[in-house]
């Protein structure tokens, strides 16, 4: 390939918003001669490689803006430490076929089981393939819809958690609502329902919800919509964080021996 060719294909894949083609088209060039590939299949390398690299920077852009506390997988867990656990459901869950079907996940247990690890696993697989996608936590659902509310920018602040595809709800149930403030959460999962999927975590089971969101009432309304489609994977077993410390424990006790 003559360098004013190259030069000139390098300038138009820059105006076409390629940036890798003008960066690697020596690179495809060579391949391609070594492989011998028709014209056809040049393209066909040339278009696959492209659409992998913008697949890539629009994973890679959606965790950053995700607000996720880490970016772990499902490999990273240790199902073996919870042996009650069934892994097939939580794979299936990784199918995505609820986020496609636009229905919910949740996630129950006492506090060090792996339920965040698992939701944003879940999510992570989410962004990897297309769905964009939102963490937060309850607390800071209701502080931040509060503060919108009395700034007269609710439905503004609304929006922020109605656009994700995905919306991981972290910590329900580790402080109790208010009334009003229950009241604010219902919206976000009313607004959400069968329009986008809710990946939630709580330390409570749902009989608990009612003194969770200070109403019994409001507590079944928002739960009718949540379950409606809904998977619940309960994890009933011994904490990862607490079995770390004491391993970190043992470790120091017999660093002193």
């Amino acid at each position: 390939m003559s360098e004013l060719v190259s030069t000139r294909i390098r300038n138009t894949a820059g105006k076409l918003g390629l940036p890798h083609l003008a960066e690697a088209l020596t690179q495809y060039a060579q391949r391609a001669d070594e492989a011998k590939m028709g014209y056809l299949d040049f393209i066909d390398l040339v278009l696959s490689e492209e659409l992998a690299v913008r697949d890539d920077r629009r994973f890679r852009t959606g965790l950053r803006i995700s607000k996720l506390p880490h970016h772990k997988t499902l490999d990273d867990y240790d199902f073996s430490f919870q042996p009650e656990l069934d892994p097939r459901k939580v794979k299936d869950l990784a199918t995505l076929s609820f986020v496609e079907a636009k229905a919910n996940a949740a996630l129950l247990g006492p506090p060090g089981v792996g339920k965040t690890h698992i939701a944003v696993a879940l999510a992570v697989a989410a962004c990897r393939a297309g769905y964009s996608i939102y963490f937060t936590s309850l607390d800071d659902i209701v502080r931040n819809l509060k503060t919108a509310e009395a700034a007269g920018r609710l439905t503004s602040k609304l929006g922020s958690y109605l656009r994700p595809a995905v919306l991981v709800v972290d910590e329900v149930g580790y402080q109790p609502l208010e009334r009003a403030e229950a009241n604010l959460v219902f919206q976000v999962i009313s607004k959400r329902y069968e329009k986008g999927s809710i990946i939630l975590t709580s330390n409570k089971t749902f009989s608990e919800w009612g003194q969770v969101f200070g109403d019994e009432v409001l507590a079944t309304a928002i739960l009718d919509r949540l379950l409606h489609h809904c998977d619940v994977i309960s994890i009933n077993g011994p904490s990862y964080r607490l079995k770390n410390r004491l391993a970190a424990i043992e470790r120091d006790q017999e660093s002193a021996a």
